[in-house]
């Protein structure tokens, strides 16, 4: 089984993704840029840690690869350009900017929109990948209006923002690549949070206006800033917007991928309900009067009103084209595909659901994983690492064994053995492994530590060897030198 390289793992709809396709047991790998607080390592561990908390027990990680959309060769280590070679055959692109005003001193949108797809599809050429699928937006549709077909794509049609013109470049680029044999584009209508939960990473679209009522909430009463919401943006309450909600969407995009018959088709997922705005400016309303520590009860002066209304028009003026009317998405490639999934209605009770998490957070979406621990693994199996692109091949393995930590640190390898013992590891799982080893992160820490023996370990479960080759390896004794040997380097050509 190969891998899949995804893109945007960090983002709302890339953090479900990658929850949904693991837990489908598909290999991923992700692409993912270190920021000045995290490594890339610790970012991905963020994301996880949050779906841990959910189901209770440590989650299976995936290869993570340091790299960034916007640099030449996306800033990959050549071993990890050469690892993407080898064990890829397909990208899943989610990565975006969601500027919707020009940056010109960034390039933003177009630098992540644009230059971007052109250096995932020219590290597709490289490395011989030739499926893509592509995640775009339902509004590359511009400014048009009625019925949007899945089949259509530039018709001259006039785009509201700069972001929506990046996304349509992007995607014109990705179906006229000649080097691709499948492309399958995604097109979601307007994101919102989880539709049991209300979580959310998001501050955009939807969620701007509820910001801007939270900000102000201390100053103008809720009732108030709902009652001019529409007016304000020139609207009368009737125009309807195509909402869908962050799980659905993934779930309907990894059940696609995972079906190769669907491939080379565009989908637009959408909602065939859309949610009037008279209908969100009340849900607004509400959220900010049931969960803002924010509210007061003081009536603002007329003065004071103006003020406040023209930095409401200040701030969602960059959104204003997105506040309209949407069009009619076709669904038809959808509804085929997907029958038994169908797009959740967002009714009231679940949109306040919606709003009231980040009001709730007091819109301090973003957790930072600032613990150092979570990468022990992963460094404590540099020395192999290093080892593995260091041999030669009078040395070379005789066998490969796999190695999957969850949790925290966590990660999946291929031991690689001559004559039974461990000479060296690469990232991710290989084809062939004659047996694997799966425990948790804090087993590994235990075992390290020395506070748990390899033995206990596997007796009482919290190892579990499988389909283990007794003659090639003693999965026992690979596991005791694993765990013992975190600061003794590895010779580079052991026999």
């Amino acid at each position: 089984m190969s891998y899949s390289l995804l893109t945007g793992a960090t983002g709302l709809v890339g953090g479900y993704l990658l929850r949904y396709l693991l837990e489908q047991q598909q290999r991923v790998a992700v692409l993912v840029r270190s920021t000045r607080l995290e490594s890339a390592v610790q970012r991905i561990d963020t994301v996880m840690r949050r779906w841990e908390d959910l189901e209770g027990c440590p989650l299976p990680r995936p290869v993570v690869l340091e790299g960034d959309l916007c640099r030449a060769d996306l800033g990959l280590a050549a071993t990890d350009q050469q690892w993407i070679a080898d064990n890829c055959d397909s990208i899943l692109h989610n990565a975006a900017s969601m500027t919707f005003r020009e940056d010109k001193k960034s390039g933003e949108p177009f630098r992540t929109n644009v230059d971007g797809v052109r250096n995932v599809l020219s590290l597709c050429r490289q490395a011989g990948i030739r499926h893509f699928h592509h995640v775009s937006t339902a509004y590359i549709c511009g400014l048009r209006t009625g019925v949007v077909r899945e089949t259509e794509l530039d018709f001259g049609q006039e785009n509201g923002n700069v972001y929506e013109r990046s996304k349509l470049t992007g995607e014109k680029l990705v179906l006229a690549d000649d080097s691709l044999d499948k492309v399958t584009i995604y097109r979601p209508a307007s994101v919102v949070g989880d539709s049991q939960t209300g979580f959310t990473t998001s501050t955009h679209g939807f969620y701007l206006p509820l910001q801007l009522a939270h900000v102000m909430a201390d100053k103008v009463p809720a009732e108030l800033m709902g009652d001019r919401f529409s007016k304000l943006l020139g609207l009368k309450g009737h125009e309807g917007k195509n909402l869908v909600t962050v799980d659905w969407l993934a779930k309907a995009i990894v059940r696609l991928v995972a079906r190769p018959e669907c491939h080379g088709t565009t989908y637009h997922l959408s909602s065939p309900t859309p949610v009037t705005v008279v209908s969100i400016q009340a849900v607004i309303q509400e959220a900010i009067q049931k969960y803002s520590k924010r509210n007061t009860t003081r009536w603002p002066t007329e003065q004071e009103l103006v003020g406040f209304e023209a930095l409401f028009r200040q701030y969602m003026d960059i959104y204003r084209s997105h506040w309209r009317d949407d069009p009619i998405f076709d669904r038809t490639n959808t509804d085929r595909a997907l029958p038994d999934l169908p797009c959740p209605q967002i009714d009231h009770e679940m949109l306040l659901r919606i709003s009231a998490y980040p009001v709730k957070k007091n819109f301090a979406l973003r957790e930072v994983n600032k613990d150092r621990h979570a990468v022990a693994v992963r460094q404590h199996l540099e020395p192999l690492m290093r080892a593995a692109t260091q041999r030669t091949d009078t040395a070379a393995p005789d066998s490969s064994l796999a190695l999957q930590i969850s949790g925290p640190g966590g990660g999946q390898w291929q031991l690689l053995t001559c004559n039974g013992e461990v000479v060296g590891a690469k990232p991710g799982l290989g084809q062939q492994e004659t047996g694997c080893i799966y425990l948790n992160a804090n087993t590994f820490s235990l075992l390290q530590e020395g506070r748990a023996t390899v033995e206990d370990a596997i007796d009482t479960g919290r190892v579990i060897v499988e389909d283990c080759d007794a003659a090639a390896h003693d999965p026992l004794g690979i596991l005791q030198t694993l765990v013992s040997s975190s600061r003794r380097e590895v010779p580079a050509n052991t026999a």
